[in-house]
């Protein structure tokens, strides 16, 4: 495949453009893997469980996408993204918390 076949398919036109798309996939990816491994852990226990790393995927893949978005100048993608942010930041914040808390104030 060509240059701009592989272009054309992107929808890009020059290398600025097909870099940030490279950097959206990436971070598509990144997001995408949290359902990966929040599969896999819950098929391993036999129940719905969303492991720490789910969040950290989460942060990791909303924060390039958010990237991208910004790049993009999008505010819609850019307030999805942003407001993610935030709910990942929190859960990790709690999940955090709880860990450093003595064990029989947890319950």
């Amino acid at each position: 495949m060509s240059r701009e076949a592989v272009w054309a398919a992107l929808h890009v036109t020059d290398w600025t453009e097909f870099t940030w798309v490279m950097i959206g996939l990436g971070g598509q990816l990144m997001f995408t893997m949290r359902f990966l491994v929040q599969w896999i852990v819950s098929e391993r226990t036999r129940r719905s469980v969303i492991p720490v790393a789910f969040w950290y995927f989460s942060m990791a893949g909303g924060v390039v996408l958010l990237s991208y978005a910004l790049w993009r100048r999008d505010p819609v993608f850019v307030f999805g993204q942003a407001t993610g942010l935030v709910i990942y930041s929190r859960n990790l914040w709690l999940i955090h918390a709880e860990k450093h808390q003595p064990a029989q104030s947890r319950a």
